[in-house]
C-alpha cells in the first residue's frame, strides 16, 4: 500500500523540471528555495509531494504561472507527453508591444553627443527638462 501512495507523488521541483515548466531542475529548485512556488496556496521547499489535483503556482520571468497537476511524472518528457500532465491556467502572457523595448543606437554610430543624450533621458524620464 505504502508503494502505491508512493507512485501517486513527486517532489515539486522534480515535477515543475519534468513537465518542461523550467529548464533544469536546479532552477526548479532555486525557484522553491526562494519562494516563487506555491503548492495550493502555501510557499513549499524543493522536496514538497504533489498529487494530481493540486495547484501549483510558479513565478517566473516575472510571469506567473498557475497550472493544476493532472498526471505525476518523474523524469523529463517530451513536449506532448508534458501538455498532458497539467492545466494551465495561466493569464495570458503580456503583448510584446506593451513590453518597452530599450532604445537603441545604430551599430558604429559612436557614442552620443550631449545633447543627443538629453534628449535619450528626456524620453526615458530621467532628465531634467532642459
Amino acid at each position: 500500500m505504502a508503494a502505491q501512495e508512493t507512485a501517486e507523488t513527486a517532489r515539486v521541483d522534480t515535477w515543475i523540471w519534468s513537465v518542461r515548466l523550467l529548464k533544469t531542475r536546479s532552477q526548479a529548485t532555486a525557484a522553491c528555495r526562494a519562494g516563487h512556488v506555491r503548492v495550493n496556496g502555501e510557499r513549499v521547499k524543493p522536496a514538497h509531494a504533489v498529487r494530481p489535483g493540486d495547484e501549483v503556482r510558479l513565478r517566473h520571468e516575472g510571469r506567473d504561472r498557475v497550472v493544476i497537476v493532472t498526471r505525476i511524472v518523474r523524469k523529463r518528457v517530451g513536449a506532448p507527453v508534458a501538455a498532458e500532465c497539467l492545466v494551465d491556467n495561466s493569464p495570458p502572457p503580456p503583448p510584446r508591444e506593451l513590453l518597452a523595448a530599450a532604445p537603441r543606437r545604430e551599430r558604429g554610430a559612436g557614442r552620443p553627443t550631449k545633447r543627443e543624450r538629453r534628449e535619450l533621458d528626456r524620453l526615458r524620464g530621467e532628465g531634467r527638462g532642459r
